[in-house]
């Protein structure tokens, strides 16, 4: 058995990520091995589900990757697992297309045959609150509905109305009744929640927020008859048939690689650096705030995550920007993902504020305005670029609010036919044998991006 459950809400911001952490902490209290995972590209909600189990959530996407991939991952994932928990992305239906599931919290439930749980915000709604559960209860009648969890409830009196208007127009479950609670709000931003990395060493309040999350779940939500639930998934069959698993060899290793993670870059999808591992790569963390160099490596990934809320330590760490300079014009292989070619241009400029930072791009980033950008990307590799070859097709993702101005022409190595990138469809700027791209890739769909990485710093 692969017992299971994913976690889904009406909308954004119903609570399902709160839910879903304090679920999780509740059944690793109680014992279990909980693997989580997360529909979507999204980094940060990912960063509290590893936290409180234990174990790396991984990424599932029903547009990047096909169901013999999600089968992969899911079954690569679950090994010495005693329950997995899915969140959701958005709403439950919500996914690429308005007029299909494909890239939806629903499409991945069919696919693993997986009940659903939907959080519902029942903010100053009532009756309401069964006609939204009606309609997506009956929206696709091959979803198995677990049951629901109201959340904002504003007293038992508010409750009480809830749910006897459920209990009368619906057969869902109540699994759980949540008041309303500040002290359960996790500190937000312009790309969705603070990541726990920054949020332990920045918010002082940070673990009692959490703490506070699974007292509320356990008090408020049914834990037991979720992993009820859970237990009466149908059996998925993993047949060989599916073809060669991802993740069923590693080589030797025979490259280091190092990787920049601290509370300013962690954007990283598991697989990614997993995957890397697999391909015969050693890796090797350092920080861009707290050391002084380069570590003694092959090659380098600079991820993502929010280096305009550290410009100033990323500036005053002179030697760092020298020796990642230093590193690039030795041409050694770079791949540097968004919040990386930030990192690598001339400066940043955050409000009234320019940071001088690695010089290696001449131009700068900006954080000034009210640009924001999300979503997929389609596209391909122009010319060779560390972790693609010509020819190379991709889907992937775009995750940002910053935009770059550059001084001069520049070589860019990839072309979008769906998303913005860096300039009017391009992206990809290379220079020595640094790639600096917005585009974020996940390993498991552009399936060259491991391989192709350590052959380029093997040849370095």
């Amino acid at each position: 058995m692969n017992p299971r459950i994913l976690i889904s809400g009406d909308r954004s911001s119903s609570g399902k990520t709160t839910v879903s952490v304090g679920l999780m902490a509740n059944l690793r209290d109680l014992g279990y091995n909980v693997q989580a995972f997360k529909v979507g590209l999204d980094y940060i909600d990912p960063s509290y589900h590893t936290f409180v189990t234990g174990r790396p959530c991984r990424n599932i996407d029903g547009l990047l990757m096909d169901k013999n991939r999600i089968l992969d991952i899911f079954s690569d994932a679950i090994k010495d697992a005693d329950i997995s928990v899915i969140e959701g992305v958005r709403g439950l239906y919500e996914g690429y297309s308005a007029l299909n599931d494909v890239g939806s919290s629903a499409q991945i439930a069919k696919m693993l045959k997986t009940p659903v749980i939907l959080v519902i915000d029942a903010k100053s709604i009532t009756r309401s609150v069964a006609a939204l559960a009606k309609g997506y209860q009956v929206f696709d009648p091959d979803i198995r509905f677990g049951g629901v969890i109201l959340n904002h409830l504003s007293g038992e009196r508010h409750e009480k109305k809830t749910i006897d208007a459920l209990n009368e127009y619906t057969d869902l479950k109540v699994l759980g009744a949540i008041p309303r609670e500040r002290s359960l709000d996790i500190e937000m931003r312009h790309l969705g929640l603070i990541p726990v990395r920054e949020g332990k060493k920045r918010d002082k309040n940070f673990l009692k927020t959490i703490e506070r999350i699974e007292e509320f779940i356990e008090r408020y939500v049914d834990v037991r008859e979720i992993i009820k639930i859970a237990d009466s998934s149908e059996e998925i069959h993993f047949c060989k048939s599916q073809g060669r698993s991802l993740f069923s060899e590693e080589l030797p290793k025979i490259v280091r690689v190092g990787v920049a993670l601290d509370e300013a870059f962690n954007f990283y999808y598991y697989d990614n650096l997993n995957l890397l591992e697999r391909a015969g790569a050693e890796l090797i963390y350092f920080s861009l705030i707290h050391d002084e160099e380069v570590p003694d490596v092959n090659g380098l990934y600079i991820g993502g995550g929010y280096p305009e809320v550290y410009a100033k330590e990323l500036e005053d760490n002179r030697s760092m920007l020298k020796s990642v300079r230093d590193f690039c014009m030795g041409e050694k292989p770079v791949f540097a993902e968004c919040g990386g070619l930030m990192y690598l241009m001339d400066e940043m400029h955050v409000n009234n504020d320019s940071y001088s930072l690695a010089g290696l791009i001449g131009g700068y980033a900006s954080m000034n305005g009210d640009k924001r950008v999300v979503g997929y990307v389609r596209g391909g590799f122009l010319k060779d670029a560390v972790i693609g070859r010509r020819g190379e097709n991709f889907l992937g993702h775009e995750f940002h609010r910053s935009n770059v101005v550059f001084y001069g022409e520049k070589d860019f190595r990839i072309k979008l036919s769906r998303g913005e990138g860096i300039k009017d469809g391009l992206d990809g700027v290379f220079t020595y044998n640094t790639l600096a791209s917005y585009t974020h890739f996940h390993a498991s769909s552009f399936t060259p991006f491991a391989k192709n990485f350590v052959e380029s710093c093997e040849k370095k």
